[in-house]
Protein backbone atom coordinates (compact mmCIF):
# COMPACT_ATOMS: atom_id res chain seq x y z
CA UNK A 1 0.00 0.00 0.00
CA UNK A 2 1.48 3.18 -0.87
CA UNK A 3 1.83 5.95 1.69
CA UNK A 4 -0.05 8.70 -0.48
CA UNK A 5 -2.64 9.55 -2.81
CA UNK A 6 -2.51 12.21 -5.23
CA UNK A 7 -5.45 15.22 -4.88
CA UNK A 8 -4.82 18.00 -6.87
CA UNK A 9 -1.37 19.62 -6.56
CA UNK A 10 -0.78 17.69 -2.90
CA UNK A 11 -1.29 14.33 -1.78
CA UNK A 12 -3.80 12.82 0.55
CA UNK A 13 -1.91 10.55 3.44
CA UNK A 14 -3.33 7.20 3.41
CA UNK A 15 -2.25 4.59 6.15
CA UNK A 16 -3.17 1.28 7.21
CA UNK A 17 -3.57 2.37 10.82
CA UNK A 18 -7.58 2.75 10.92
CA UNK A 19 -7.64 4.13 14.61
CA UNK A 20 -5.24 5.78 17.34
CA UNK A 21 -2.50 3.58 17.41
CA UNK A 22 -3.47 0.23 20.00
CA UNK A 23 0.26 0.94 21.22
CA UNK A 24 0.55 4.56 21.91
CA UNK A 25 0.00 4.33 25.74
CA UNK A 26 2.32 1.99 26.29
CA UNK A 27 5.15 3.67 24.49
CA UNK A 28 4.76 7.05 25.97
CA UNK A 29 4.66 5.55 29.21
CA UNK A 30 8.38 3.75 28.05
CA UNK A 31 9.48 6.97 27.52
CA UNK A 32 8.41 8.41 30.67
CA UNK A 33 9.63 5.68 32.94
CA UNK A 34 13.26 5.63 30.54
CA UNK A 35 14.07 9.50 29.50
CA UNK A 36 16.67 9.15 26.53
CA UNK A 37 20.33 9.78 27.74
CA UNK A 38 21.36 10.10 24.25
CA UNK A 39 24.67 13.10 24.10
CA UNK A 40 24.05 15.97 22.51
CA UNK A 41 25.23 16.35 19.25
CA UNK A 42 27.96 19.21 19.31
CA UNK A 43 26.32 21.44 16.39
CA UNK A 44 22.83 21.53 18.14
CA UNK A 45 24.49 22.46 21.73
CA UNK A 46 26.23 25.41 19.67
CA UNK A 47 23.22 26.49 18.32
CA UNK A 48 21.53 26.42 21.50
CA UNK A 49 24.26 28.34 23.29
CA UNK A 50 23.92 31.11 20.97
CA UNK A 51 20.80 31.53 20.85
CA UNK A 52 20.38 30.77 24.78
CA UNK A 53 22.21 33.77 25.32
CA UNK A 54 19.55 35.73 23.51
CA UNK A 55 16.66 34.55 25.14
CA UNK A 56 18.22 35.54 28.40
CA UNK A 57 18.89 38.67 27.81
CA UNK A 58 15.47 38.99 26.22
CA UNK A 59 12.51 40.28 28.71
CA UNK A 60 9.33 39.62 26.50
CA UNK A 61 7.05 37.02 25.12
CA UNK A 62 9.49 34.06 23.32
CA UNK A 63 7.57 31.68 20.70
CA UNK A 64 9.15 28.61 19.96
CA UNK A 65 7.91 27.20 15.74
CA UNK A 66 9.78 23.70 15.44
CA UNK A 67 9.98 22.24 12.40
CA UNK A 68 9.94 25.81 11.06
CA UNK A 69 11.50 24.81 7.21
CA UNK A 70 11.71 27.21 5.08
CA UNK A 71 10.89 29.55 8.15
CA UNK A 72 7.87 31.61 6.42
CA UNK A 73 5.95 30.58 9.89
CA UNK A 74 8.27 31.95 11.80
CA UNK A 75 8.71 35.14 9.73
CA UNK A 76 4.74 35.69 9.62
CA UNK A 77 4.81 34.81 13.44
CA UNK A 78 7.10 37.30 14.18
CA UNK A 79 5.20 39.68 11.51
CA UNK A 80 2.06 38.74 13.88
CA UNK A 81 3.85 38.87 17.37
CA UNK A 82 5.95 42.35 16.49
CA UNK A 83 6.95 42.56 20.50
CA UNK A 84 7.62 38.49 20.93
CA UNK A 85 10.72 37.20 20.16
CA UNK A 86 10.39 34.04 17.59
CA UNK A 87 12.59 31.52 17.81
CA UNK A 88 12.25 28.82 14.75
CA UNK A 89 14.14 24.94 14.43
CA UNK A 90 14.65 23.03 12.03
CA UNK A 91 17.31 20.30 11.25
CA UNK A 92 18.22 20.71 7.71
CA UNK A 93 20.35 24.27 6.49
CA UNK A 94 19.32 24.25 3.15
CA UNK A 95 15.57 24.90 4.12
CA UNK A 96 15.77 27.35 6.89
CA UNK A 97 18.74 29.31 4.27
CA UNK A 98 16.03 29.88 2.07
CA UNK A 99 14.73 32.92 1.94
CA UNK A 100 10.64 33.71 1.96
CA UNK A 101 10.58 37.25 0.26
CA UNK A 102 6.67 38.00 0.90
CA UNK A 103 7.08 37.92 4.29
CA UNK A 104 10.57 39.86 4.29
CA UNK A 105 8.97 43.23 1.81
CA UNK A 106 8.25 45.79 3.77
CA UNK A 107 4.61 46.75 3.55
CA UNK A 108 4.58 49.96 5.22
CA UNK A 109 5.36 48.43 9.14
CA UNK A 110 8.66 47.88 8.68
CA UNK A 111 10.81 44.75 7.82
CA UNK A 112 10.59 41.49 10.29
CA UNK A 113 13.37 41.10 12.07
CA UNK A 114 12.18 39.84 15.69
CA UNK A 115 13.00 36.32 14.62
CA UNK A 116 16.10 33.93 14.28
CA UNK A 117 16.38 30.93 12.34
CA UNK A 118 18.30 27.77 14.10
CA UNK A 119 19.62 24.89 12.77
CA UNK A 120 19.14 22.06 15.54
CA UNK A 121 18.18 18.58 16.31
CA UNK A 122 14.87 19.22 17.59
CA UNK A 123 15.16 16.02 19.43
CA UNK A 124 18.28 17.59 21.71
CA UNK A 125 17.02 20.78 21.25
CA UNK A 126 14.17 20.04 23.22
CA UNK A 127 16.20 18.56 26.64
CA UNK A 128 18.22 21.39 26.31
CA UNK A 129 15.33 24.15 26.36
CA UNK A 130 13.52 22.01 29.21
CA UNK A 131 17.17 21.71 30.94
CA UNK A 132 17.31 25.68 30.62
CA UNK A 133 13.83 26.19 31.68
CA UNK A 134 12.76 28.95 28.66
CA UNK A 135 9.85 30.54 29.49
CA UNK A 136 7.76 29.99 26.37
CA UNK A 137 4.56 31.29 25.71
CA UNK A 138 3.28 29.39 22.57
CA UNK A 139 5.23 26.49 21.28
CA UNK A 140 4.06 25.69 17.47
CA UNK A 141 4.60 22.22 15.55
CA UNK A 142 3.22 23.13 12.21
CA UNK A 143 2.27 20.15 9.84
CA UNK A 144 5.15 17.61 11.09
CA UNK A 145 6.24 14.37 8.72
CA UNK A 146 2.73 12.35 9.58
CA UNK A 147 4.70 9.08 9.36
CA UNK A 148 1.56 6.75 8.95
CA UNK A 149 2.58 3.76 8.66
CA UNK A 150 1.65 2.18 11.91
CA UNK A 151 4.76 0.56 11.75
CA UNK A 152 6.22 4.28 12.33
CA UNK A 153 4.59 5.25 15.16
CA UNK A 154 7.42 5.83 17.38
CA UNK A 155 8.70 8.19 14.48
CA UNK A 156 6.21 10.85 15.34
CA UNK A 157 6.42 13.52 17.80
CA UNK A 158 4.09 11.76 20.43
CA UNK A 159 5.65 8.13 19.78
CA UNK A 160 8.91 9.32 20.14
CA UNK A 161 11.41 8.90 23.19
CA UNK A 162 11.80 13.07 23.64
CA UNK A 163 8.17 13.42 23.67
CA UNK A 164 8.08 14.38 27.65
CA UNK A 165 10.38 17.03 26.76
CA UNK A 166 8.21 18.28 23.92
CA UNK A 167 4.88 18.47 25.81
CA UNK A 168 6.85 20.10 28.61
CA UNK A 169 7.83 22.99 26.66
CA UNK A 170 5.43 26.11 26.63
CA UNK A 171 2.33 27.71 27.77
CA UNK A 172 0.46 26.72 24.82
CA UNK A 173 1.14 23.75 22.53
CA UNK A 174 -0.30 24.50 18.79
CA UNK A 175 -0.04 21.56 16.40
CA UNK A 176 -1.42 21.76 12.87
CA UNK A 177 -1.99 18.64 10.24
CA UNK A 178 -3.67 18.04 7.26
CA UNK A 179 -4.44 14.34 9.12
CA UNK A 180 -6.54 15.11 12.09
CA UNK A 181 -5.60 10.93 13.75
CA UNK A 182 -1.96 12.83 14.02
CA UNK A 183 -3.73 15.28 16.22
CA UNK A 184 -6.02 12.88 17.91
CA UNK A 185 -3.27 10.31 18.98
CA UNK A 186 -1.37 13.99 20.24
CA UNK A 187 -3.70 14.99 22.29
CA UNK A 188 -4.27 11.09 23.49
CA UNK A 189 -0.56 11.28 24.36
CA UNK A 190 -0.96 14.84 26.20
CA UNK A 191 -3.65 13.42 28.31
CA UNK A 192 -1.26 11.08 30.20
CA UNK A 193 0.20 14.19 31.61
CA UNK A 194 -3.21 15.11 32.58
CA UNK A 195 -3.32 18.14 29.49
CA UNK A 196 -6.42 18.71 27.73
CA UNK A 197 -6.83 20.10 23.95
CA UNK A 198 -9.33 21.08 21.64
CA UNK A 199 -9.39 20.36 17.69
CA UNK A 200 -10.89 22.49 15.41
CA UNK A 201 -10.79 22.78 11.48
CA UNK A 202 -8.79 25.98 10.02
CA UNK A 203 -9.79 28.20 7.46
CA UNK A 204 -7.12 30.81 7.44
CA UNK A 205 -6.89 33.39 5.18
CA UNK A 206 -3.29 33.46 5.33
CA UNK A 207 -1.87 30.05 5.70
CA UNK A 208 1.83 29.83 7.80
CA UNK A 209 3.75 27.43 5.78
CA UNK A 210 3.71 26.01 2.15
CA UNK A 211 2.43 22.76 2.94
CA UNK A 212 -0.53 24.94 5.01
CA UNK A 213 -1.27 26.72 1.24
CA UNK A 214 -0.80 23.49 -0.71
CA UNK A 215 -3.16 21.96 0.92
CA UNK A 216 -5.98 23.65 0.91
CA UNK A 217 -5.46 24.80 -2.59
CA UNK A 218 -6.05 20.89 -2.95
CA UNK A 219 -8.92 21.13 -0.88
CA UNK A 220 -7.85 19.05 2.04
CA UNK A 221 -8.76 19.86 5.20
CA UNK A 222 -6.48 21.24 7.58
CA UNK A 223 -6.71 20.80 11.55
CA UNK A 224 -5.44 22.22 14.48
CA UNK A 225 -4.90 21.12 18.49
CA UNK A 226 -4.08 23.86 20.77
CA UNK A 227 -3.22 22.41 24.38
CA UNK A 228 -3.41 25.01 27.41
CA UNK A 229 -1.68 24.37 30.36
Amino acid sequence: MSNTEKIGDSRMIETNQPDMHEKLVDIVHKHIAHPSRKPIQAHTQQAFDEINAIVLAFSGEVILDSCCGVGQSTRLLAKQNPDALVIGIDKSAHRINRNVDEVEHDDGQGRVENYHLIRADLNDFYRLVVTANWQISQHYILYPNPWPKAKHVQRRWHGSAVFPQIIAVGQEIILRSNWRLYLEEFQLAASIFSLQGDISAINDAEPLTPFEAKYQASGQQCWQLRIFK
